[in-house]
């Protein structure tokens, strides 16, 4: 199990933790989204996705990973 933290611009509410929690759930990670301190941490398996992917997933949503 692999753990990164990505620091997340444009989250505001409950609807930006579900939407960026449910999108990484879509493609195998888990994430906790920390609106105070703009960052998701990821946990994902490297057999089942990667960083790439969990940036886009976030990006998809229309979140800008920085």
């Amino acid at each position: 199990m692999q753990t990164i933290t990505l620091k997340v611009e444009g989250m505001s509410c409950n609807h930006c933790v579900n939407s960026i929690e449910g999108a990484l759930k879509n493609i195998g990670a888990t994430g906790k989204v920390d609106l105070a301190a703009k960052s998701v941490q990821v946990q994902y398996e490297e057999s089942k996705t990667n960083p790439d992917a969990i940036k886009a997933a976030i990006e998809d949503q229309g979140y800008d990973v920085v």
